[in-house]
């Protein structure tokens, strides 16, 4: 999934509290010398269900061991749920789509995108059910499709739809977060979804991929990422547990670049990112595949988070945003989407 992004959206969240007297936690770690005093530090990061290396991270508590944060996950059914949450500080962290993440933005919400977890690719993709009587993207004139509003997927969905020569308001287009997709599915109820894993290795199994995220970038030139967020204050005030953070997700995606072939069904890492993901762990392996995850060096460089006003991410959050204000989702786009883009954290760690 290594394209560089010409332009984007964003999705998804998580949650993590933490109560832990982290002098304590420092010093026994670091030298089992005697406490001397507490010091109570939380953290709450959101997650989502995507199928990503880091899921293996969290299930080994990595997070805390190398910043001595006791973190508390909290699963979230979609990006614009995840900005919700950092906007009412219920989270000080999240995952989101770079649909999700423009939108933010551009309605004021102080966050900071520090991480790029993952270049889509082909791991989002609009299906049509079997049976539904669509083969083709023109077909979906007059159909029903199933997305979560305001994800990167939505996105897609809307440019796909107009490569085609399709009007989309000539598709009742519903809003879904993935377990409902999942559910209507099922049902019969929507003909067609624009969805990403573990959701989309169900609906394969009953209905045929029309185009790929992958594909739609290609043709349009509108990349999508999913990228890791954090309150700007958040971030401020805790660079140490940030540089910590990113460490750890630096190496669990080297760890996955340099020994995919160790990923399988039964191995440790898959078994613990299906747990996170709700994903089955059989189709946790072709899953990440379909993505592409940036080494540090990527992610500091002008491709995704470096450059300011030019970097990969700017551009794609402002050509995502100023979609979105088309399709009347935000009413106003920056001038300059590097404000709420931070190479910082990446820069420290490709070093």
């Amino acid at each position: 999934m290594n394209h560089t992004p010409a332009s984007a959206p964003v999705r998804r969240g998580l949650r993590a509290v933490v109560l832990v007297a982290a002098s304590a936690v420092a010093v026994a770690l670091a030298s089992f010398a005697p406490l001397t005093h507490a010091d109570t530090r939380e953290v709450v990061i959101g997650y989502q269900d995507m199928v990503v290396p880091w899921r293996y991270a969290q299930a080994t508590g990595a997070v805390e061991k190398a910043t001595g944060y006791k973190v508390t996950y909290r699963k979230l059914g979609s990006g614009a749920d995840v900005i919700r949450a950092l906007a009412s500080g219920s989270i000080q962290l999240g995952e989101a789509g770079s649909s999700p993440i423009a939108a933010g933005l551009s309605q004021g919400v102080d966050l900071s995108l520090f991480w790029i977890l993952d270049n889509i690719n082909d791991a989002e993709a609009l299906v049509a059910r079997d049976g539904s009587g669509v083969t083709k993207l023109t077909d979906l004139k007059g159909k029903t499709i199933g997305l979560p509003f305001v994800s990167t997927s939505h996105f897609h969905t809307l440019v796909a739809l107009q490569q085609a020569g399709v009007d989309p308001s000539t598709v009742k287009i519903l809003n879904l977060r993935p377990p409902e997709v999942a559910a209507a599915w099922q049902r019969g109820n929507i003909d067609a979804t624009y969805i990403w894993d573990p959701v989309l290795a169900k609906v394969k199994q009953n209905g045929k991929v029309l185009i790929t995220s992958g594909e739609v970038a290609k043709e349009s030139g509108k990349a999508t990422f999913d990228g890791f967020v954090a309150s700007r204050k958040f971030e401020q005030d805790n660079s140490g547990f940030m540089t910590g953070l990113v460490k750890v997700l630096a190496a669990t995606d080297a760890q996955y670049r340099d020994h995919k072939t160790a990923w399988t069904a039964d191995s440790k890492e898959v078994q613990a990112v299906a747990q996170a993901s709700g994903a089955a762990a059989a189709d946790v392996p072709a899953s990440l595949a379909l993505y592409a995850f940036p080494t540090a060096a990527e992610q500091a460089s002008p491709t995704w988070l470096g450059g300011g006003k030019q970097s990969g991410a700017a551009k794609s959050l402002a050509a995502t945003a100023a979609f979105l204000k088309t399709q009347g989702t935000i009413q106003n786009v920056l001038p300059d989407y590097s404000t709420g883009v931070n190479p910082r954290y990446a820069q420290q760690a490709a070093r």
